[in-house]
């Protein structure tokens, strides 16, 4: 049986004073999959998730959410309610609280901070809870202050505060920036798991990642799709070897 598409995007184009940060861009994405982009600087991919999310606007083109909702006519806030969450380079989350408290804040059904923190947390909210806190490796943190987990910890717990949300499509944008080649394999680890319940695009610039979580990976150059295949294939290719991974070498970075 054929995969559905979660996301197809046909003739996208997105112009900021002059410059074309995306030109007749055509990316489909399967239903519980796990897609990983690269490019180098100025490829276009931030500005990619700017379009998925509604935080911009494409000149022209189309970004179709599980078949029939076009993402263009959405606002931002529309946009995450269908079920697409996104994760920033930088963590965001509630240094004050505890661990337990940023996930009991992100809760899908939570409206507001008050009625999150002093309403009664119900028997399925605090299982709901724990069960993404196992998933996230922070199980044992519940009770820390946010504020005082590591780096890699905090871009877990953000990972934990989005899938509290229940997002069917997960953005995620260079998630092991500044982390340490442990936790830099714990993310992929945990990335992975989070496949095929949930669809994952990740953003990333060190191949030695890309290597170990992608099935399929997305090469964007000036705007547009360059090539897409396995990491081998995209590595073996001359146009990439030129645009990109030749670049790396000589010390420019994604």
């Amino acid at each position: 049986m054929k995969p559905e598409f979660i996301l197809a995007i046909e003739g996208a184009n997105k112009t900021f004073e002059g410059f074309r940060a995306i030109r007749d861009l055509h990316f489909y994405m399967d239903r519980g999959e796990l897609r990983t982009i690269i490019g180098p600087n100025g490829a276009g991919k931030t500005t990619l998730l700017d379009l998925i999310t509604g935080r911009s606007k494409p000149d022209s083109g189309r970004i179709e959410f599980e078949k029939d909702t076009d993402l263009t006519r959405l606002n931002e806030y529309q946009i995450n309610r269908l079920g697409v969450g996104r994760k920033f380079q930088t963590p965001s989350v509630y240094t004050d609280h505890t661990v337990f408290e940023n996930i009991l804040l992100s809760l899908q059904d939570n409206r507001g901070v008050f009625a999150a923190l002093f309403s009664r947390i119900t028997p399925a909210q605090r299982d709901q809870i724990r069960g993404i806190l196992a998933t996230v490796g922070l199980a044992d943190k519940a009770d820390w202050i946010a504020g005082n987990l590591a780096h890699g910890q905090k871009q877990w717990l953000e990972i934990g505060m989005l899938l509290a949300q229940n997002p069917k499509l997960l953005l995620v944008d260079e998630p092991t920036a500044g982390m340490t080649d442990e936790e830099t394999a714990r993310t992929g680890e945990l990335l992975m798991s989070l496949v095929p319940k949930h669809s994952v695009v990740v953003i990333e610039h060190d191949m030695t990642f890309v290597r170990q979580i992608a099935r399929k990976v997305t090469v964007l150059h000036e705007g547009s799709v360059l090539c897409e295949g396995t990491v081998d294939q995209v590595q073996n290719d001359e146009r990439v070897i030129e645009v990109y991974l030749g670049r790396k070498k000589k010390g420019d970075g994604a």
